[in-house]
């Protein structure tokens, strides 16, 4: 049976970071099976591992670079954050892959997907992370729908940087890599987990429509180079400005059909561009088809804290009454400190927080800033930007 620890820490020295994670969550006895790990973009990754590994030696190591945690003792988003679940117990898998981009998620992804099925046959849900860089997302989850069937829930996140587009890591025991994936897949049968997500953003204008694209790169919107049309609508400079320029602005809509417009309570679901390309085209985070309409959209704060509330009893009420054993939890990094001062970041996170706890005890939490995230959305399998998506672990 699996058990679960988290603790977080705002530290610069990454080593002594990580010892303090580990204290706080298992205390003198730091044996576990598994340690998975959210770092911001300033730590020296390659010693956080080596720090976890010195001091669990037994345990397997996966995480990835984020633009702040969410742990259970709040939010941070400095460049030295560091976040850990640790995990107790021998029902669970862990698999692998380098290189993973656009062209290749779905082939990628189903590698990982058997090597798990090979290594626990009884897997009931997968938690994924992905580079948050050039990848064909929703291929991803059709590569482990491949061998495990959509029954199985895929949650998790795809790595970030400072919201610059640029690099993003992925670790894996002792080694970081800059274009993996991971998956960690849990195979106890008495868990079971509820995912959920939401944006709150709004669709405003006339939509742009994809002319040219080819697999998850935009080339023409409008039959201009994408880039060009995306920055002039955006009011940007198309020569100087970057991805990081455009991320907190630039939240692209694609309509959604009506139920699952219903059950999200918005008609739109968002994309991030996370990389451009010389001749000006766009990475989209999933394959887009030609003749897509794809709209600008503005924050609505009021509606960002109603959605988060309205999702929260949602998720409680499908729970009938349990509380979770862990939560794991994916935020876009342009809802934190990018679009929110810190008043309102933390009233955001207790506002999830605290329905999901047990006489003020906030459960294992380990949250992530990063460039997407994972939920199901009309009973399948999703890949999410913009939102802030909550997977909640129930012993059943």
């Amino acid at each position: 049976m699996l058990s679960f620890f988290s603790a977080s820490t705002r530290m610069v020295n990454s080593r002594n970071a990580i010892s303090e994670c580990l204290e706080s969550a298992l205390g003198a006895d730091k044996s576990c099976d598994l340690v998975m790990l959210s770092a911001s973009i300033g730590h020296d990754y390659q010693a956080l591992v080596d720090q976890v590994r010195e001091l669990a030696p037994g345990a397997r190591v996966v995480g990835a670079s984020c633009c702040g945690i969410v742990g259970k003792e709040g939010v941070s988003e400095s460049m030295k954050d560091v976040a850990l679940m640790a995990v107790r117990g021998k029902e669970f898998a862990v698999a692998y892959v380098d290189d993973i981009n656009g062209r290749n998620a779905f082939e990628k992804a189903a590698e990982l997907a058997r090597e798990l099925k090979a290594q626990q046959p009884g897997i009931n849900m997968i938690h994924f992370l992905a580079s948050g860089i050039d990848i064909a997302n929703d291929q991803a989850i059709a590569g482990f729908e491949s061998v495990f069937g959509p029954e199985v829930t895929i949650f998790g996140a795809t790595s970030s940087d400072n919201m610059r587009g640029v690099v993003s890591y992925q670790m894996v025991d002792n080694t970081v890599y800059e274009h993996a994936a991971w998956a960690v897949g849990f195979a106890d049968p008495t868990l079971k987990v509820e995912t959920q997500a939401t944006h709150g953003f709004m669709a405003v204008g006339e939509p742009m429509t994809v002319t040219k694209a080819e697999g998850t790169r935009i080339i023409e919107l409008n039959g201009k180079p994408a880039w060009e049309e995306y920055t002039a609508r955006l009011g940007l400079d198309a020569v100087t400005a970057t991805c990081g320029d455009s991320i907190p602005v630039g939240a692209l809509a694609e309509q959604l059909p009506t139920d699952h417009a219903t059950e999200y309570g918005n008609p739109h679901i968002l994309r991030v561009v996370t990389k451009r390309d010389a001749d000006g085209a766009m990475h989209y985070a999933t394959e887009i088809l030609e003749g897509t309409k794809l709209w600008l959209t503005v924050r609505d704060e009021e509606r960002i804290f109603a959605d988060m509330d309205r999702m929260m009893t949602q998720m409680n009420e499908r729970a009938g009454g349990l509380k979770p054993v862990a939560v794991f939890h994916a935020d876009c990094l342009a809802r934190g400190r990018y679009l929110f001062n810190r008043v309102m970041k933390e009233e955001l996170v207790s506002r999830m927080q605290f329905p999901l706890s047990t006489d003020g005890v906030v459960p294992p939490w380990l949250g992530m800033y990063g460039f997407g995230e994972f939920a199901r959305l009309g009973g399948a399998n999703t890949y999410h930007n913009y939102t802030t998506a909550i997977y909640a672990i129930y012993r059943h």
